[in-house]
């Protein structure tokens, strides 16, 4: 049988040009097969249609994968030229409900699918081109150019399953069969589950740096847990089990629900799972794009809180605890079960990637034996399994500065990990050592299989942030004083507000842990904060939401500090409704983001990539009078911005000494009178015998 997508090329080998082909061929692989998903809807109309409120419409998802390419790549500085800025601006950002997530259709206006088309198009050859020339070494590294490359097209790999739960969402006269997306077509009664014996065993999770397969950040680093002794589902729970709790009004008893599934049933008023249809008492199954028979021995589609529910059920009707497996747990089972990883597995062996059925498939169809002679189904394939884990980073973890709010953002304690895969994973999502996380309420081609464990689940996030330089900006701009000098973030709010005439909304442009966001709103009705790092503006998410922030500052080598910062004693309790944050790109903001009295660029200027276009551009999202305030150290490195666009810090070919100020007036003065100037000092704690000192110029221009 020919499955229509392929698996991944290994990092390593001996022929440069043979491992060329073998990237572009995944790679045409995986653009194809992600254009001929978006073939399931019904006609050019449906793009323009969300499958739930919580989402963009699905022009968003087409769109989407394509931009990261470029995004991607003009970041690492692999192309200096975009494609189309606004694309780029505006099917970046928006798939996981993050704050910072910005669904609103009002604040878009949506091109043309055909012009999407012919984007995609020019994305694609563009990246063929690159994959055909970009010199690289084997095996391929995080830091190879190549790396950024597998990383889109593993990116959109993700996008392939992801998009197919959104297809599947939608309303059925909007989705039409393809022949490349056939069910299975057999079903019959549901076998009886049983509980099979997991002896004790040291599991090691985490990823060498070495690995000869393309990874996640999260996937690095160690963790090793002893877990004892404990029994699981020998099948994933099916339809039919899951049927009972649904007919013992499961879903109407408080008692199997905890907080956040008593708000998810009060939200959504589900009486059973969202792929379920009740028509004429019966219960029907919503595949891709029909409706069928309820298909009683294939396993139930639900999400973590729904699988967390049944399992109080069936603790209550058994009298023993159930729960969902651990990610340990769930190591251990795969290691007793002898499971090789890619590019050795075979395909006959599960139902996965794409091999067998566009859908989930009998749970007694695939079978693993345990090095102890017992027999577990669908240990890997036909649906993901819901853990109950939140996802954490593993010691060593670093995150690639390509790409650093994959994971960051869901080490939040609301992301649980789902394990396995499903029969819609491909690529990195069927490797050995994927780590994928999802909000317990989100629906997925997951469902579950149960334990009797007492093993702890003992590997929960920190309570203090571990981020290094998350940290070090939260002591920035949250801690002590040092030598007599003032916070920087207040002082630059002082200033900005002394200057803008009109206090209706102002923006934190580079905004990084958000105390200046925090101090503009004691004046302006409304602030935006906006950086391009996830990982910063969840500290000003938190301190929104929870009311405090934890960090740890650095005393000397692994010696640190704890410190929690509250609104109250900020003082920001009754302005916290005035903030609001957002993920983006200084050189290539959304449309929406205007109408400003104040912009705020703090120590921004010198780490962009393109300072000039901001310059350029900036002013056609203040308002009249608006005031542009700009600080800098100038402190020019080629790590953050080519050389060929430092707008100061060098000489020129006829000799002369170019400064950042002069250029600054020169492209600002057709729209700005620069009307302040002045030095800020700020400090920096690196430890608590190391600081950096250091002297930002600070200009105020007033738009003409």
């Amino acid at each position: 049988m020919e499955s229509i997508s392929i698996y991944p090329p290994t990092l390593d080998g001996k022929n440069i040009e043979q491992k060329r082909q073998e990237i572009l061929k995944y790679f045409n692989n995986t653009y194809e097969l992600f254009e001929k998903i978006f073939e399931l809807l019904e006609n050019d109309k449906v793009f323009y249609k969300k499958s739930e409120p919580t989402r963009h419409p699905m022009i968003f998802y087409f769109g989407h994968t394509a931009t990261f390419f470029i995004n991607k790549l003009i970041l690492m500085k692999i192309i200096d030229k975009r494609v189309d800025a606004n694309f780029e601006s505006i099917f970046a950002i928006g798939v996981d409900e993050m704050e910072w997530d910005d669904v609103n259709s009002k604040n878009y206006s949506w091109p043309k699918v055909e012009e999407v088309r012919r984007y995609r198009n020019i994305v694609k050859k563009i990246v063929q081109d690159l994959i055909c020339k970009l010199e690289f070494e084997l095996p391929i590294k995080q830091n190879s150019a190549m790396w950024i490359i597998l990383m889109g097209i593993e990116h959109e790999r993700i996008h392939i399953e992801t998009s197919l739960v959104l297809h599947r969402q939608m309303p059925l006269e909007f989705i039409k069969n393809i022949k490349e997306l056939n069910i299975c077509t057999h079903s019959s009664k549901s076998p009886k589950n049983d509980m099979v014996k997991i002896s004790s065993q040291a599991v090691k999770l985490g990823k060498n740096i070495n690995h000869n397969l393309y990874g996640w950040d999260n996937e690095y680093g160690v963790y090793k847990e002893s877990v004892n002794e404990f029994k699981v589902s020998k099948y994933l729970v099916s339809n039919a089990e899951f049927m009972e709790f649904v007919e013992n009004n499961g879903y109407e008893r408080e008692e199997f629900w905890d907080e956040e599934g008593l708000k998810y049933l009060k939200n959504t008023n589900a009486k059973h799972p969202v792929f379920w249809i009740l028509k004429d008492g019966v219960y029907k199954y919503r595949a891709i794009s029909q409706i069928i028979d309820m298909p009683l021995d294939w396993p139930v589609d639900v999400n973590a809180l729904e699988a967390q529910a049944f399992c109080k059920y069936k603790s209550k009707i058994d009298g023993v605890t159930y729960m969902l497996p651990s990610e340990a747990e769930y190591r251990a089972i795969y290691e007793q079960t002898n499971i090789e990883d890619l590019p050795d597995f075979d395909q006959n062996r599960a139902n996965l990637n794409f091999y067998h059925y566009a859908s989930s498939s009998p749970v007694n169809e695939f079978a693993f034996h345990t090095k102890n002679g017992e027999v577990i189904y669908d240990v890997v394939g036909n649906v993901w399994q819901w853990s109950r884990t939140f996802i954490h980073p593993f010691d060593g973890f670093k995150v690639h500065e390509a790409y650093d709010d994959f994971s960051v953002p869901t080490f939040d304690e609301k992301h649980l990990i789902i394990v396995g895969s499903s029969w819609a994973s491909s690529g990195n999502l069927i490797m050995k050592h994927s780590r994928y996380a999802f909000r317990k309420h989100f629906p997925q081609n997951a469902g579950f299989r149960y334990v009797i464990s007492n093993n702890q689940n003992d590997n929960k996030l920190d309570i203090y942030e571990s981020d290094e330089l998350v940290s070090q900006y939260c002591e920035f701009q949250y801690g002590d004083e040092y030598f007599g000098v003032k916070n920087f973030s207040k002082e630059c709010a002082k200033i900005g507000i002394d200057f803008s005439k009109n206090k209706t909304k102002a923006l934190d442009l580079g905004c990084a842990t958000a105390r200046a966001s925090f101090e503009l709103a004691k004046e302006f009705d409304e602030v935006e904060g906006i950086d391009f790092s996830a990982r910063f503006i969840q500290v000003g998410v938190q301190l929104k939401q929870k009311a405090y922030i934890s960090f740890s500052s650095k005393i000397e080598g692994d010696l640190v500090e704890n410190k929690k910062i509250t609104l109250n004693e900020l003082g920001y309790e009754n302005i916290v409704h005035k903030v609001s944050f957002w993920q983006g790109d200084a050189c290539n903001l959304k449309p929406n983001f205007n109408s400003y009295d104040l912009i705020m660029a703090t120590n921004l200027i010198d780490r962009l990539y393109n300072p000039k276009l901001f310059l350029e551009t900036i002013h056609k999202r203040l308002n009249s009078d608006g005031i542009l305030m700009i600080t800098s150290p100038y402190s020019w490195q080629e790590s953050s911005t080519q050389k060929e666009m430092w707008l100061g810090g060098f000489v020129d070919k006829n000799g002369n000494e170019i400064k950042t100020l002069n250029t600054l007036k020169k492209i600002l003065n057709e729209n700005f009178e620069l009307i302040h100037l002045k030095d800020i000092e700020f400090v920096i704690k690196e430890s608590a015998r190391k600081f950096q000192h250091t002297i930002a110029q600070c200009s105020i221009w007033k738009k003409r």
